[in-house]
């Protein structure tokens, strides 16, 4: 069989569609890159908020266009929509040929060929895949630490759709990042829903420090990269590490979502506006050129004026390299489903206002880096990123010369403008 994959959503998804992908791969089947050379699209959704629901349904649409048209002879649907809404999924495509759950990739093989809906439950464990590829540039990846998530924030979706927080044993994660560095992988990005908890379940207590140190070990390792840390589980042992070494990139990842209290307590984060600010001043300390990003949701229900001017100026204080906004997207099943909503115009604006802020802070954080020299990674001969700057997410940079992809290598900034700056390579 030839498929085409579609893989919408986060890295963490992306790492499933890797998985299920080499599976096939190992059993003889093809993986071509146009929907024209394909006997079958399989889908892996996303279905987390609203406008991810709008994505991977206009997804499922046009691969059933290609299937009515002739083109392809198989849709198949898989993800977090398909954990999410289940049956109705097909209900709503009867056209699809073949829906099945997260838990049913680890048999996509045997699956493919039947028809209908495929329900496995959520796997209680995890292990160091059987099969294993790579969806993403040679020299960068993604190495899931932990699925799932036990921290029930209000506006979340993802218990209903993850499950409960499963960390994967530690040695598996060494032999994975091995089996990467032999690879050629150069930049290996750690992510779970919360990196932070990372070993709470299986070792009783948090052990992402421990890991990173047996992960630093690994000879030939190039840089290791934090994303989605929890603001009150990132701590000073985890900075110091940070900070004493290269080959963890000066950068975090910590999704804040917002600073008021008020606000915060409503969204059941488990940790207030001090604890956030004594978070990002401890970083910022022990780490001084520590690269911080993050997220916040703006709309929330009942969010008031107040509560959006204390974030706008908490985001001018603490001048955050790179940031996301997201209006609020009301989840049935979440606890804020039922909260006082705020209109879509008033959650718009404020969107749009702190998105004005934080332009102004990139100009200031620019006008710094000019003249300055930072570690970068090339990921074509003329373009890459900063240490400040995750694949796929943040900001780009480009190259006044040519650098071999995937290289590592110190830079000067020579121009800067929003997320995208160019960089004078130095002697590599």
């Amino acid at each position: 069989m030839k498929f085409y994959l579609i893989s919408l959503g986060c890295p963490k998804n992306l790492t499933n569609s890797e998985e299920f992908s080499a599976r096939l791969l190992a059993k003889g089947h093809k993986l071509v890159f146009s929907p024209n050379e394909a006997d079958q699209v399989i889908i892996n959704t996303c279905g987390f908020i609203a406008s991810a629901v709008k994505e991977a349904k206009e997804e499922i649409r046009y691969a059933l266009e290609l299937k009515k048209s002739g083109q392809i002879k198989k849709v198949a649907v898989t993800g977090c929509l398909v954990e999410r809404f289940k049956e109705k999924i097909l209900q709503e495509f009867p056209e699809i040929d073949t829906l099945f759950s997260i838990g049913a990739q680890e048999e996509i093989e045997k699956i493919l060929p039947q028809s209908g809906t495929i329900l496995s439950p959520l796997p209680k464990t995890l292990y160091l895949p059987a099969y294993k590829m790579s969806l993403t540039a040679p020299h960068t990846a993604y190495l899931k630490v932990a699925d799932g998530c036990n921290n029930r924030c209000a506006y979340c979706t993802i218990p209903f759709i993850r499950g409960n927080y499963r960390s994967k044993p530690m040695q598996d994660i060494v032999r994975e990042a091995k089996l990467m560095i032999q690879n050629g992988v150069k930049e290996i990005s750690l992510i779970a829903q919360d990196t932070t908890s990372y070993g709470m379940d299986l070792y009783g207590r948090p052990q992402l420090v421990e890991l990173l140190e047996k992960l630093l070990k690994l000879k030939g390792l190039g840089r290791l990269r934090i994303m989605y840390g929890y603001p009150h589980r990132v701590t000073k042992e985890l900075a110091q590490l940070i900070a004493s070494t290269e080959q963890i990139f000066h950068y975090i990842d910590i999704p804040l979502q917002h600073i008021a209290d008020p606000v915060l307590k409503r969204m059941n984060r488990h940790c207030d506006a001090a604890q956030i600010r004594r978070t990002l001043d401890m970083l910022k300390t022990i780490v001084p050129d520590i690269s911080l990003r993050t997220n916040f949701i703006v709309g929330f229900p009942e969010e008031t004026k107040k509560d959006f001017n204390e974030l706008k100026k908490f985001v001018k204080e603490y001048e955050f390299d790179n940031m996301g906004v997201f209006e609020y997207f009301r989840e049935k099943g979440t606890a804020a489903y039922s909260m006082k909503q705020i209109s879509a115009a008033v959650k718009h604006e404020r969107a749009r206002e702190l998105e004005e802020v934080q332009s102004r802070v990139i100009d200031k954080i620019n006008k710094r880096l000019l003249g300055t020299t930072l570690e970068a990674i090339s990921d074509g001969p003329d373009f890459g990123r900063t240490y400040k700057d995750a694949p796929d997410i943040d900001g780009k940079v480009t190259f006044t010369k040519p650098v071999k992809p995937g290289s590592l290598f110190k830079a000067r900034v020579v121009a800067a403008a929003g997320y995208e700056r160019e960089l004078e390579p130095l002697i590599l």
